[in-house]
Formats: C-alpha cells, structure tokens, sequence
C-alpha cells in the first residue's frame, strides 16, 4: 500500500517507472502508466524547446527553414511550402479588379481536376504557396489560404521570412487574423527585404478594423488589399486618416483596395477627406460597397478645385510663414540687408515701427555675418537693380544673386504676381505686411529636389474671399463599380472628368500628373444608356491608356499581314 500511496507523486517524475509497474497489481493500471509516460517525458522538453529556433541559423531556403523552425518549436504536424499552381494558359485576365475571384476559381478547377479523393484532401490541407523566380528560384511571392496563422506561426515567420531577399508580396486569404495577431504581422513586416511592397489581407474581418496600421507613416507597403473585410464607415475613416491629415501623409502606398466591403456615403467621405492632402496613392478600388450619391459626389469634389476650410488656410499660412524663415535663414545676409533697405526705401508710408524693427534685425545680424564683397555695391544700387536682386534673392542660391537690369514694372509684376491673398492679379507694390507675404510666398514655390513639400503649399486660387486648391490630379484609377450611385452622382463626376479634360489641354498640365486615366462607373442605380454616364464615357475614352493601346495592336497586326 505505500508504494500505491507513492505512485501518484512519483508518476509527475517519470525516471523510475519500474516501480510504478510493480507495484500495481492491474495490468490496466500499469498500461496507464506507459500511457502517460511519453507525456510526462515531452513536457520537460518542450521547457527547453523555446532556446532551440533561436539557435538555428536560417539557409534562406524557405522550405528548409520553415520546417526546421516548426520542429523546433513543437509542431508535428504543420504545413508544407509547396509551389503555387498555375492558372490554364487559355485564361485571360479581366481589367477589371472587381472580377478577380473568377482567377481563384480558375485555379481552384484546375488544381481539383483530379478526381480522387485523396488527391483532393491534398490540395485542401494547410500549405505555403509560394511563387519563384524563373532564374535563381528564390521566393518572390507567399500565399497563404484557408488555414489559421496563429502567434507562434507568425514567431517562426519572423525568423525565415528575412533572409528571403527576393520576396515583394505576401498574401493571407482567410487566415483568422485577429487585431492581436495582426500587429504582430506588422511588426515583422520592418525585418523582411526591402523589396517587399505589396501586402494582401482578404478575408480577415478584424473587430477593431486596425487595418489603418499598416499605412503609418514609416511603412514601405506601396499596394494593399483589403477587401472582403466587412469594413465598415468606422473603419473607412480610420483608412482616411492614415491616407492623409492636416499634419500628416502617407507617401508610400499607391494602390489601395477596399473592395468587396460594407462602406456607405460617410466611409466615402472619409476617404474623400484623405485625397485631400495625399499626392501618392494613384488607385483606389471601392467596387462592390454601399456608396450612394453623396458619397460619390464627394469622391468627385476632391479631384477637381475644392475649397480649403478655415483650419487648411491657417495651416497654409503657417507653413508659408516657416517656409519663409527657412529660405531667409539659407540667403546670404547681404541679400537680407538689402531686402529690408529695399523695403524701407520703396515704401514711404512704413509705420516707424516697422523700420525699427528692420533696423534691430540688421544690427543684431551685422556683427555674426562677414560683410560680402558686393555689399557697398548694392549700396549704391537704387530703382531696377534693388527690385531685380528682392526678386531673386528670395529662392536662389548666393551664386545667382548678381542682379541684372531690368525694367521697374516687370520687376514689381513679378514680385507681387503671387501674394497670399491675390496671386492671380498684380496691381503693383503693396505695403506693409502684404509685402512681406507675397516675398514668403514667393520663396515657397522654389523647393529643394530632396524636401518634400506639402500639398497645402501648392499654387491657389482665390475666388470671392475663399481659397480653392486645384484638386488631387495625382489618383489615376478609380473604380466604384456596383455600388449605389445614381445620375445625381454622375453629374459630379461628369464635373470633375470635364475639368480634367480642359486642365490637360492647357500649358500647366506638361508640368505634372492630369488627373484620371481609368474611372470605373458601371453597374450602378443608373441606365448604361444615360446621357451623363455616355459623355463621361467619351471624355474618359481618349485618356485611357487601355483603349489608346487597342488600336497600337491593331495596327501592328494588319501591317505585319
């Protein structure tokens, strides 16, 4: 009986299952015991398990690797890395983003052609699809679809998924990511190859929608995909934060899709509200949503001239203003000295505050500064040399500041051509702080290549005392098929393909992007035959990269004939 009472505290040690047997007079009993002997073995081990992937060192081999790490951490049964199937030859691709789960199907039927069952569990069980380059086999792309990545997957993910120094997308279809484990997902994303740029989640409803974190300012994602996500207006205005607000852009990503989702007029909003100030995202898929007229004509405001709030202008005018400070800051200070005796000598009627106070600067100036060989020259300047050099000392490096003659009027046109309140009307001098605005203003427009200059401080337009931006020309495709958009909305976009059309007719457009190249609008609450939806058909036809190369080919094959 004491070695009975003993088997229960001596079975937890499993070195000494001999007595354990004897001591038992039922065979069942003692066949219990070898039962639970590989048990009570392996929980010692899996203590030490966790020190062992931390020891291995990755081949940069995915399959190798992969399955080293999984061993290593404890799994028995986990899946394989196998090579992507390829669709059939005789599949095309449909333009159209809206259509491309009919590509999964393709290759869902292709791979189950086999009619076994066996072959058909197969291609069902948990794998890795990965996608090699044609020269070396390294992994360009990973596939991951129908099974769950679980934290401890995603450990061993972030210990073989760096070395791959080829990989650009990743790929997680209906994985059961959580908010918990997608921040983990995100946190590995900085350790892979800086090739990687192109993130797709579908499938993956989140709770708390944190897809907005995958867009922060120091992610390298340029396209993500999301959709299938049941996000909502709540989760599109996250999304519209993260593209772009009053203080902040995300200058990465350029193509999102949010298709196949649950957002209405006001998640259409916020996204609009993103545009705004964001100048990299060139496509954006919203296909497949509950967007009505009023989110529409919102999407349609932002990629034409729209007006700035209260809060934009005052942005604008403080970033004009640090603009300024930082341009007078890089001048030589002769330049500065004879900008402000320029200002004193053209304008009379300065209060004698003003020119106390010029006087202070150049006081407080004169005694750090070297005094520059030209200085007694610009002295000695009056009339057109002293408004030529104001005109150029305000962008242009110390090399260029020899001024040239020229007449008063067009040097004071040029001065006063862009002050903040008119820059379209020169009237001639102003005075007093206007003055000082439109040389702040000026300097703005002259950036350095490498700085990176905020939408706010692009060329405006004033019109009836209100500030109106040209609108986001940089959003080349725009897909809103099958959504809820009726002629009412159509009229905004027709607006807004109109303006486009014109804008890039004009001189200004050789300068920079000219709008939408691709505006998707069909199968929506309206008649294919409405006259609206048939001109903005029209417009858009001669700007379509894809119906411009039709013809190309065309003729091509009928000369080769």
């Amino acid at each position: 009986m004491s070695g009975e009472a003993s088997a229960p505290g001596a079975s937890p040690r499993a070195p000494r299952p001999g007595t354990q047997k004897s001591s038992s007079s039922v065979t069942k009993k003692g066949d219990r015991g070898a039962k639970e002997k590989p048990a009570t073995v392996l929980q010692p081990v899996g203590e030490e398990e966790p020190k062992n992937p931390e020891e291995y060192q990755c081949t940069g081999v995915l399959e190798t690797d992969f399955a080293e790490l999984c061993t290593r951490s404890g799994y028995t049964d986990f899946p394989k890395v196998v090579p992507r199937p390829r669709p059939h030859p005789a599949f095309v691709p449909s333009a159209s983003m809206s259509e491309k789960p009919t590509l999964d199907d393709q290759r869902l039927s292709g791979s189950c052609s086999l009619n076994s069952l066996e072959s058909k569990y197969v291609f069902f069980r948990p794998t890795i699809q990965v996608e090699l380059e044609p020269e070396d086999k390294s992994v360009k792309e990973i596939y991951i679809r129908g099974w769950k990545v679980e934290e401890r997957i995603l450990g061993v993910f972030s210990k073989c998924l760096p070395p791959l120094s080829q990989l650009q997308a990743i790929n997680l279809w209906k994985v059961g990511l959580t908010d918990k484990t997608l921040t983990t997902f995100i946190a590995l994303l900085p350790l892979c190859t800086s090739t990687l740029r192109k993130v797709s989640l579908e499938g993956n409803p989140l709770p708390e929608q944190s897809y907005h974190k995958l867009m922060a300012l120091d992610s390298t994602i340029s396209h993500l995909s999301l959709r299938n996500n049941d996000i909502d207006d709540h989760g599109a205005q996250l999304l519209g934060q993260a593209l772009s607000t009053l203080h902040s852009c995300n200058r990465t990503l350029v193509s999102l899709n949010l298709g196949f989702n649950h957002i209405g007029d006001a998640g259409a909003g916020y996204i609009a509200d993103g545009l705004r100030l964001n100048r990299a995202l060139l496509w954006l898929s919203l296909a497949h949503n509950r967007i009505k007229d009023q989110g529409a004509l919102k999407l349609a405001e932002v990629l034409r001239p729209f007006e700035l709030t209260h809060t934009e202008v005052v942005e604008r005018r403080r970033l004009l203003l640090e603009k300024g400070s930082q341009e007078r800051s890089r001048s030589p200070s002769s330049s500065r000295h004879g900008d402000c005796k320029a200002e004193r000598e053209k304008n009379p009627l300065m209060g004698v505050s003003n020119a106390a106070l010029a006087e202070r600067s150049d006081r407080d100036r004169m005694p750090t500064a070297k005094t520059p060989r030209g200085l007694g020259k610009k002295k000695e300047k009056s009339g057109d040399g002293v408004k030529k050099e104001e005109k150029s000392g305000s962008g242009q490096s110390p090399t260029q500041g020899t001024p040239k003659k020229e007449d008063a009027t067009k040097a004071g046109k040029g001065k006063v051509t862009i002050p903040e309140q008119k820059p379209s009307k020169g009237k001639g001098p102003k005075t007093g702080n206007k003055e000082k605005r439109s040389f702040l203003l000026e300097s703005e427009l002259v950036a350095e290549p490498s700085e990176v200059v905020s939408p706010l401080l692009e060329p405006v337009e004033h019109r009836e005392g209100k500030v109106f931006m040209p609108g986001n020309k940089v959003l080349l495709h725009l897909n809103l098929i099958r959504n809820r958009i009726t002629e009412v909305g159509l009229e905004g976009f027709l607006a807004t393909v109109q303006h486009q059309a014109q804008f890039s007719k004009s001189k200004s457009a050789a300068k920079g992007p000219v709008g939408l190249l691709c505006l998707s609008l069909a199968k929506n609450c309206f008649s294919p035959q409405c006259p609206t939806y048939t001109m903005i058909q029209e417009l858009m036809l001669p700007r379509d990269p894809i119906s411009k190369a039709k013809p190309r080919e065309e003729e091509t094959t009928a000369s080769s004939t």
